[in-house]
């Protein structure tokens, strides 16, 4: 079945200052972030393969211990169980992209629920 969505049209919080709006395909997702300045996504890992993009804005990354300062139309790949960490500075605000691959059915709940 096609979905056409306006990611911009419903907001779900990740983490404190920061929203995300996912598309759910059957074996993959896309996932548009908004990060307001100072916001933070704490250090974890997930068994899903990520891909993104910054699409405007600043964000550091860390990945596997290491920082990474990316502006837009910086991508990265972060394989499936690789801690990673993303937050941006005091100002500073970050609208990134995101895919996963397979689908995180976590993230699907949350959006079911309301959150």
């Amino acid at each position: 079945m096609s979905t056409v969505q306006d990611l911009t049209a419903r907001w779900h919080e990740l983490a404190p200052g920061v929203r995300m709006s996912p598309l759910f395909g059957e074996g993959a997702m896309l996932n548009l972030l908004e990060f307001e300045p100072g916001a933070h996504v704490p250090e974890h890992a997930h068994p899903h393969e990520q891909l993104g993009m910054v699409v405007e804005g600043e964000l550091v990354l860390q990945i596997d211990g290491v920082e990474h300062r990316l502006r837009p139309g910086h991508g990265y790949r972060i394989p499936g169980g690789i801690s990673h960490a993303a937050w941006t500075e005091d100002g500073k605000r970050c609208r990134v992209l995101d895919v996963f691959q397979p689908v995180r059915e976590d993230y699907r709940q949350r959006v079911a629920a309301g959150s």
